[in-house]
């Protein structure tokens, strides 16, 4: 990750469950979803692509395998490494990711997020003129409520006139994102705000047998296959050390036999989580890495649900959560999460099994369909499509 800063220092049926365990929605205040448009073109399979996900608190993405679910994963997680310091663009994105190699039209991501009551737009586009190896920032703006804080056409970024800055124009390499240069001076300023909400969220594809229990620092920034699951449970606890009894409270529904966790230093700057359980028959302690990948998962979702909590309203997109869990554990881990996000953020999921569709509605399950690999993703509500019975029997015909 390189932090160059060229330039001028500047500052600146399904119904049914829906209704048994959501019907209190209409006796509920509940905050906005935050995202108000998620729109990709050029990125791989992504063509003209908008996930329709404005005004939902969850959705599923169901789709064959190589339909885009990942991808739009993928995707996200492109602007999450920006927003964390990620500047260098042969970093984010290659040559590769253009759709079906079309390199004459520019990659772009775009999103629209509501925050405190304000909307902040972000875009940006990457070209890769001919002769060029790398690819280069074609432009970028980030937007309030309409009122730009800084545009950029290639190399020229311009910064807008503030009541407290002035008008201000410089230039930077045009193989970097001006996004992470861009120095704000408080923690209110339009940057920060923006750039705090999209480090924060939560891009998760577990990789459950590379988890282990030991940190030496702590972060609000899990990775993607959150092997710093411990450097994360250190920072939410730090942040709001309450945040510890939703966990306990959350996990013992799931391990009744769970009695504590602890992350007792063991070295200068080093902790090491360990579980402890207890019934009748006595007591026993387990370092975390020697949980079965299913507990680990479980342990992940106390802290999805905490952050969005403490340091949220966070968007996550997790990328098939029911793996590595038995069917009689999918419906109530499913439903905790989607129940967690009503009241603030955006839980977003992609799924083949059977018992998570069965906790979504047509209303909130987009299906993402592609003919074959030379064509685009297309993604459409089910509620858009005719299906005929049980959609989990219709997906087992292929019939979807």
């Amino acid at each position: 990750m390189r932090r160059n800063l060229l330039g001028p220092s500047v500052w600146l049926d399904h119904s049914n469950l829906e209704n048994q365990y959501f019907s209190s929605a209409a006796h509920t205040v509940y905050h906005a979803p935050v995202i108000r448009r998620l729109y990709f073109h050029n990125f791989r399979c992504l063509e003209n692509f908008e996930l329709p996900i404005s005004g939902q608190s969850s959705a599923l993405l169901i789709g064959k395998n190589g339909s885009g679910k990942t991808t739009v994963g993928l995707a996200l997680e492109i602007l999450q490494k920006i927003a964390r310091g990620t500047n260098r663009i042969s970093d984010l994105i290659q040559p590769k990711d253009f759709a079906c190699g079309r390199t004459d039209v520019p990659i772009r991501f775009q999103i629209e997020v509501e925050l405190g009551g304000k909307v902040y737009s972000y875009d940006i586009a990457f070209e890769l003129p001919k002769d060029f190896k790398e690819l280069r920032v074609l432009e970028e703006k980030l937007a309030v409520d309409g009122l730009s804080v800084y545009s950029r056409e290639v190399a020229q970024v311009h910064l807008a006139k503030t009541s407290k800055e002035k008008e201000a124009k410089f230039l930077i390499d045009w193989h970097m994102v001006a996004l992470p240069i861009i120095q704000e001076y408080s923690t209110t300023h339009p940057l920060s705000v923006f750039k705090t909400w999209l480090s924060r969220m939560l891009i998760l594809r577990p990789t459950p047998t590379l988890i282990l229990g030991e940190s030496n620092t702590e972060t609000l920034q899990p990775n993607t296959p959150v092997t710093n699951f411990a450097a994360w449970f250190s920072g939410l606890l730090a942040l709001e050390p309450a945040a510890y009894t939703k966990i306990d409270e959350y996990l013992k529904q799931l391990m009744p036999d769970l009695k504590d966790i602890k992350n007792p230093t063991i070295g200068k700057d080093s902790r090491s989580l360990t579980v402890q359980f207890s019934n009748k028959q006595g007591s026993l302690s387990i370092p975390f890495e020697d949980l079965s990948d299913g507990e680990k998962c479980f342990m992940i979702c106390a802290l999805v649900l905490v952050a969005n909590e403490v340091s949220g309203p966070v968007l996550c997109f997790w990328d098939e959560p029911d793996n590595y869990l038995a069917p009689s554990e999918v419906g109530h881990f499913v439903i905790g999460l989607r129940k967690a996000f009503q009241s603030g953020g955006q839980f977003v999921a992609t799924s083949h099994n059977p018992e998570t569709i069965r906790r979504f509605s047509e209303r909130n399950t987009l299906v993402l369909h592609r003919n074959s690999h030379l064509e685009p993703t297309i993604v459409r509500p089910l509620s858009e499509l005719k299906v005929s019975g049980d959609l989990v029997s219709a997906l087992l015909r292929g019939d979807v």
